[in-house]
């Protein structure tokens, strides 16, 4: 079957990161380098130019900046972002903001002596990633306001995400109550990403919300989102149950993992006190883990087709008989919130 290369059009202000990004990119024979421009003004030519199917965006660039950009394509043209990100406070904050905008993605841009220029490898699988996300207009992601009675039970929230989460988790824990079950989250996102996401989301949400520690206590109130790069995140103890981080090597070629999060709460014995929920996301991380959890007694929801930025996650979950029930975003948290027994719900 022949599919026709992803066309993509490069834009960053310094010549050698563009040059860099060409070369990573054309090594892929999936991509082509249709375009490049160095400021907002030669981007939005190249756009009308070329019609190319994903931008790669520098995050920080002269006269216009890449958020500035993004928010008019997202208005008026609405495609496939890449950011590129550096790895400092400001850049990573910025790109935080860039993936609330509608940026299907972000990579970190590879430091000076090469270092973190295993995370920019990932950009060609990344780009043809983005090629098949579903992107909408700034301002018509549907929003719904849920219930924020809770039934004071035992259940544990579990959440796995990837491409296109950044938007998901905060359209979906903006409607958790102050006073939520113990939440935990497994997010893909670069290593210095997930401390700025998690003061975003705290800030954002009602719930208190913090990267998660070693040992930190599953409570009320309280969401927990996995850091990136060097650990996985898992859920341990019989009765007062706690993070665990864990170095070990790549799940599904993630770290952390969102099967390896899934597949601790089996092992701690609370599936049938567990709601396990996959959102949108490249890939199949988390579907074989929500199976083991759904099969052990937890109730189990998808995200849908039409509201994922990527249906692939769910998608894999769901064609594994891994989803209960497979569910618009703007509806999972209201249906998350009303499951007073998971396990009675399984079958």
């Amino acid at each position: 079957m022949n599919h026709k290369p992803v066309r993509v059009i490069i834009v960053d202000d310094s010549p050698t990161m563009r040059s860099l990004i060409a070369a990573n990119l054309r090594r892929d024979p999936g991509i082509e380098v249709v375009g490049q421009a160095g400021n907002a003004r030669e981007a939005r030519q190249a756009i009308k130019t070329f019609d190319p199917d994903v931008i790669t965006l520098d995050v920080e660039m002269p006269e216009m900046s890449g958020l500035e950009l993004l928010e008019k394509i997202m208005r008026l043209r609405p495609m496939p972002v890449v950011m590129v990100s550096t790895l400092t406070q400001a850049g990573t904050d910025t790109t935080l903001r860039a993936l609330e905008l509608g940026a299907v993605d972000c990579v970190a841009k590879p430091e000076g002596g090469g270092h973190g220029a295993d995370t920019f490898e990932t950009l060609a699988e990344r780009v043809k990633g983005a090629a098949t996300a579903r992107v909408r207009p700034l301002g018509n992601a549907p929003r719904v306001a849920v219930s924020h009675a809770v039934v004071q039970d035992d259940r544990i929230v579990a959440i796995g995400s990837s491409t296109g989460g950044v938007e998901a988790l905060i359209a979906l824990l903006s409607e958790f109550p102050k006073d939520c079950p113990p939440t935990v989250i497994t997010q893909h996102m670069p290593p210095s990403f997930t401390k700025s996401f998690a003061a975003r989301l705290d800030r954002l949400c009602a719930p208190a919300v913090a990267e998660a520690t070693d040992g930190a206590p599953l409570k009320r109130g309280q969401v927990w989102l996995a850091p990136g790069g060097e650990n996985h995140l898992m859920v341990i103890g019989d009765g007062d149950l706690r993070c665990r981080l864990r170095a070990s090597g790549l799940v599904n070629g993630h770290r952390p993992s969102v099967d390896v999060l899934f597949d601790s709460l089996v092992k701690a014995h609370v599936s049938r006190r567990t709601v396990g929920v996959i959102l949108t996301g490249m890939g199949r991380d988390g579907a074989q883990g929500l199976l083991n959890l759904r099969q052990a007694g937890a109730t189990t929801f998808g995200q849908d087709e039409s509201t994922c930025v990527v249906y692939g996650m769910p998608k894999a979950a769901k064609e594994i008989g891994a989803v209960g029930l497979e569910l618009p975003l703007h509806k999972l948290a209201g249906a998350v919130l009303a499951q007073r027994h998971a396990g009675s719900h399984a079958a």
